[in-house]
């Protein structure tokens, strides 16, 4: 029965879809959705739609309808579940502090510019990620080396300006979209193609979103914290 739901695909216009592919983003959208609301929960779910997603990019592997690999979606599954975690206890714990602390509505992150630490990080990361990522993927035959490596890279980075509580991380998600829609499109993967577009939307609605929170933490006077960079602290 496992094997029959992992396997199971959906007709729409013609073209074989995996049902995985079309929960995995489902999963990823809830996900984005609680970020925008700073919420513990969109860790763990985003969890779970990268799982699935794992198995679907790598198509040759798993026998998508596809049947491509697209070794930059794939391992970006990985890095996001890495991350996630970090994002998840950092997130918890400072909602569970604030709540210590007599708060009952501690959010779990304050947003804030990443500054000219943050951009230096971002911009750095960005650009050898992206070139060195693309080697990598070439020599692998992935499918759109360059793009699937600028994917690859950007995702990275979002999901961890996210876990930063970097309002910036919005707009690197918007990046990433830019590319990843065509991407996608043309691979054949067209639910992960009109979720990214679905996706923007939200993005652009979240960007606004931490934007105001942050300006009404300004105009309240509330001290909005500088951290350090690493991700162990």
């Amino acid at each position: 029965m496992f094997v029959d739901l992992f396997n199971a695909t959906l007709t729409i216009a013609g073209h074989d879809i995996a049902w995985r592919e079309i929960v995995g983003n489902g999963f990823g959208l809830a996900s984005a959705v609680g970020g925008m609301r700073r919420r513990v929960w969109a860790w763990p779910v985003g969890i779970v739609g990268n799982v699935l997603l794992f198995t679907v990019f790598l198509g040759s592997v798993f026998d998508t309808p596809q049947n491509r690999d697209l070794y930059g979606q794939a391992g970006r599954q990985v890095f996001f579940i890495i991350v996630s975690v970090y994002g998840w206890v950092r997130w918890r714990q400072a909602r569970d502090e604030g709540r210590a602390h007599g708060d009952e509505h501690a959010v779990a992150v304050v947003p804030r510019w990443a500054g000219r630490n943050g951009w230096i990080l971002i911009g750095t990361v960005a650009v050898v990620g992206t070139v060195v990522f693309a080697q990598i993927f070439r020599a692998l035959d992935s499918y759109g080396p360059w793009a699937d490596a600028w994917i690859f890279t950007g995702s990275f980075l979002a999901t961890y300006g996210m876990a930063r509580g970097w309002i910036e991380f919005w707009l690197i998600w918007i990046a990433v979209d830019a590319v990843g829609v065509p991407l996608l499109f043309k691979a054949g993967y067209y639910p992960s193609a009109i979720l990214y577009i679905v996706y923007a939307g939200v993005v652009v609605w979240g960007f606004v979103v931490w934007l105001r929170q942050r300006d009404r933490q300004s105009d309240a006077g509330r001290p909005l914290p500088e951290q350090p960079l690493l991700l162990a602290e």
